[in-house]
């Protein structure tokens, strides 16, 4: 008896391991059937079997063909018989999906991001106007703080008109501007998270209970 024991790394190597070796091995056998017919009763019995086996997948679409391509995938698409969809073949499903192409941006000043010059290509096709110049002077202040943020150090507000004029070609100009952008200690400034639960300590004293036994209470 313990000649006949066999261990896993000694064993047929499961195509797909979720559905057991006794699954593997019901389909070997449907393909040592000799007829066409026989192999098709029994087929139909294995892919009742696997569709017991993932009860939660009856309602996803295209159930039944999933079970089919993963029978003839465990078949080691082997396996001689009528299928109401398609046959998968070994290239389509063992095929190499082509490399996705990742968008390659190289902005001049890395340190204000790439939505920085999305926000300034919007703000070139608004209409002249005070929504535009706040816009624009929103932009700015954005800039100067992604600014802060990478150099950790002051910046004169020259300098971000400049980058603001360079980044959108010439056609967004601050530099006359009597206007100065938001002060830099305004623009680091953190957030406070507010504690809603009651941080105060409460003292005890002897007698306390007691203190509270003859108040009205509404």
């Amino acid at each position: 008896m313990i000649d006949n024991l066999e261990y896993n790394t000694e064993r047929e190597h499961l195509i797909i391991p979720e559905y057991g070796r006794h699954m593997q091995k019901m389909i070997n056998h449907a393909k040592t059937r000799e007829t066409k017919e026989e192999r098709n009763k029994l087929v139909k019995a294995i892919i009742s079997v696997m569709g017991n086996m993932q009860p939660h997948l009856r309602d996803v679409p295209d159930f039944q063909h999933k079970l089919w391509d993963q029978l003839f995938i465990m078949a080691d698409f082997d396996l001689d018989v009528d299928s109401p969809y398609p046959k998968p073949s070994r290239e389509e499903v063992y095929a190499s999906p082509e490399p996705l192409k990742y968008p390659q941006n190289f902005p001049k000043y890395r340190f204000y991001g790439n939505n920085i010059k999305t926000m300034i290509d919007v703000a070139l096709t608004w209409e002249e106007g005070e929504m535009k110049e706040a816009l624009v002077f929103t932009i700015a202040n954005h800039m100067k703080k992604c600014f802060l943020n990478w150099n950790k150090d002051t910046v004169e507000d020259d300098v971000i008109f400049n980058h603001l004029y360079d980044l959108s070609n010439g056609k967004i100009n601050l530099k006359g501007t009597n206007e100065d952008l938001s002060d830099a200690s305004s623009l680091l400034r953190s957030k406070k998270k507010y504690n809603n639960t009651n941080t105060k300590k409460t003292h005890h004293k002897k007698g306390g209970s007691n203190q509270n036994r003859n108040r009205k209470r509404y």
